[in-house]
């Protein structure tokens, strides 16, 4: 009879190995902003003097989980949908009191992605006289994946080893040094001149994370800025911007995504190059999101895709000084008939269709679904969470 001392760990190890084959990915490491953020902030605020975000407070999460938990929607983010897709719990927060739990114990991964983080540092935003609320950059996300490495793994080729099998999610990241300065009035032309900064530091960090063992990196595009009730109701009645007949988007701030995303593919490719045995996946979301933008009612979303399900009223239902949470703003009965949740931030539905098309269907380069089979993956559904 073989030694009990040696069965379990034996059938730990081939409980591991089903897993990983079911599932892909045994754990997910995610870096990013406002479209990520799973909960970092929630914690940020708690441990500061700083008034709550009004995403702390409902209506924000009360489609899901009946309660907000520091996520910009009124659910679900697109990291939510992948985790249930790969048959993991939902990812924690890097700074929640999971923080300590080992990665390789939960078997789930870790969220560094911060609501409002920007790719580039605060200091290039400051010199340019742009004030910047999180301090919070993928650099600085990325130097708390580092430093909490000693605490998930015992050497170096462990460290290897589970980021390896890791899916790693770079973002979205970089919108909020668009945004931050936009709003801040600079003009559309000078935040087109940051874009070679922003994709530079993007790269960067994919790089550091290849050498420190990533096989799978997963880096989206930026969403069609254009298109959101913010930037409509900045610039409603303003004869700088023209307009998308088609979808009634800000045509210039919708380039100004684009250029980003085609530089951004421009950079990913050569890492590629340098790297062939590592899955480079470019996702895109700015077309992915542009198929409800496009046809609102295809998707369900018979309340449009310009105007904000939860707002301070408006044409776009979006008033800068009436944050959604406002005593004074207003929210829909049925969000999942809108794209946009409030202003900036889209529904649980919305990104909801963005996962799919990115993850199950063709806007990744290269195909997601060719890594990881679309028949591999658990029903995205029902999945409740305690967070």
């Amino acid at each position: 009879m073989a030694n009990s001392s040696n069965v379990f760990p034996f059938l730990m190890f081939l409980l591991s190995c089903n897993v990983y084959a079911n599932a892909c990915y045994p754990s997910i490491i995610s870096f990013g902003d406002s479209l990520a953020d799973t909960g970092n902030v929630k914690e940020m605020a708690s441990k500061s003097n700083v008034h709550a975000p009004h995403f702390l407070f409902p209506p924000y999460g009360e489609t899901f989980f009946n309660k907000p938990t520091g996520r910009c929607s009124n659910g679900r983010l697109i990291i939510d949908f992948v985790a249930e897709s790969l048959g993991l719990p939902l990812i924690p927060p890097s700074l929640g009191s999971k923080t300590n739990v080992h990665v390789t114990g939960l078997g789930q991964g870790v969220n560094y992605a911060v609501a409002g983080a920007t790719a580039l540092d605060s200091s290039f935003h400051e010199e340019r006289g742009v004030e910047i609320w999180t301090n919070a950059s993928l650099g600085v996300q990325l130097g708390w994946f580092k430093d909490s490495l000693s605490s998930i793994c015992s050497s170096v080729a462990d460290c290897r080893q589970l980021i390896g099998q890791s899916l790693v999610l770079m973002g979205e990241i970089g919108g909020n040094d668009y945004n931050h300065a936009l709003v801040a009035g600079k003009s559309i032309d000078e935040v087109e001149t940051y874009v070679p900064f922003v994709i530079n530091t993007i790269v960067s960090a994919v790089n550091e994370l290849i050498e420190l063992g990533a096989e799978t990196l997963v880096i989206p595009g930026n969403l069609p800025i254009g298109c959101s009730a913010a930037y409509l109701t900045i610039f409603y009645g303003s004869s700088e911007v023209q307009y998308d007949n088609s979808t009634g988007c800000i045509i210039t701030l919708n380039k100004l995504a684009e250029y980003h995303n085609e530089f951004l593919q421009k950079k990913l490719h050569q890492i590629r190059e340098l790297h062939p045995d590592v899955n480079i996946i470019y996702a895109d979301y700015y077309n992915a999101a542009m198929q409800f933008f496009r046809s609102p009612n295809k998707y369900g979303f018979t309340n449009g895709a310009l105007k904000a399900c939860c707002g301070g009223g408006g044409p776009f239902n979006y008033n800068p000084s009436i944050d959604c949470a406002d005593p004074a703003s207003t929210s829909c009965a049925q969000p999942d008939t809108y794209v946009n949740w409030d202003g900036l931030h889209l529904t649980e539905a919305a990104y909801r269709v963005i996962f799919k098309s990115i993850f199950e269907g063709s806007y990744t380069t290269p195909r997601f679904n060719a890594l990881c089979p679309t028949s591999m993956l658990q029903g995205v559904g029902g999945f409740s969470s305690s967070i």
